[in-house]
């Protein structure tokens, strides 16, 4: 069972064996431009060379060696023909091949495996699945080193090698696009702001000290940030008076705030309230 139902072990039955073959990317690009289930290419098996290996190749229908991906340089490249296979043992694991079927039993070339002469697609439509055999052979299908592979990776590399980005002279200014400004709007809000608050006048010294003993009885402990915001005055003209009224506390649980002194304190019997 799969998280998409049952899976079809006939194949496991049939104790069927295929080839697990890796291909370049190249052919299996060209591959997917063969229309339906038409031939890509022909598969020669021949004698064994030992025990274990045999020699194997593939050859590339002649109508889909023409490269049409490499840009204007796409006329003149065709990709080999010819591709002997390396063959490798399994190692001692157990490889298996699934295939992926719609409704229509559509077969599309997406991932191909090739047993033999046949070649196994597995199709994006999730509707069912099936076994279809254990590896019992490894290949990798490797290109001939000829005149048009030599020309392909040529062309391959200059494609890699140019530059992403590259600079370009304009003959007019750009007037879609984002403009720069000398300053912005936040920038300006702020500098306004902070010329507002170096121009705070120093209010009388008693004033200030009504508007500190009216902040204390309603909280016993205040920051400097919120006293310069409750007397808007400076804070070295404000820190002048708490020093006469006032304690820093430097440590302990309300560290960096200030709270009168104990002569100038009426609480209700004595409950500091945070």
């Amino acid at each position: 069972m799969s998280d998409r139902g049952e899976v079809d072990l006939t194949g496991a039955k049939q104790n069927t064996g295929v080839w697990l073959v890796k291909v370049p990317k190249y052919l299996s690009q060209q591959w997917t431009k063969a229309s339906g289930r038409g031939e890509v290419g022909k598969l020669r098996i021949g004698k064994y060379v030992t025990v274990f290996i045999i020699q194997v190749s593939f050859t590339l229908n002649e109508e889909l060696t023409l490269m049409d991906n490499m840009g204007e340089k796409s006329s003149m490249v065709r990709v080999p023909r010819e591709h002997p296979f390396t063959m490798q043992t399994v190692g001692g694991q157990t490889l298996t091949v699934f295939t992926e079927t719609s409704s229509a039993d559509e077969l599309f070339d997406n991932l191909v495996y090739m047993c033999a002469c046949t070649c196994v697609c597995v199709s994006p439509h999730k509707d069912k699945i099936a076994l279809e055999g254990v590896v019992v052979q490894r290949a990798e299908c490797r290109p001939a080193a000829n005149e048009h592979y030599m020309r392909l990776k040529r062309l391959q590399i200059e494609e890699s090698s140019k530059p992403h980005r590259f600079s370009q002279q304009l003959e007019k200014a750009v007037t879609t696009n984002y403009k720069p400004v000398a300053n912005h709007a936040y920038n300006l809000d702020y500098e306004k702001k902070k010329k507002e608050e170096g121009k705070r006048a120093r209010a009388d010294k008693q004033q200030v000290l009504d508007m500190l003993f009216s902040a204390f009885e309603k909280h016993q402990y205040y920051n400097i940030k919120d006293l310069v915001d409750i007397t808007k005055q400076p804070v070295i003209y404000l820190k002048e008076i708490l020093r006469d009224i006032g304690i820093y506390n430097v440590k302990g649980t309300h560290k960096n705030t200030w709270e009168l002194k104990p002569e100038y304190r009426h609480y209700q019997n004595e409950e500091k309230s945070d």
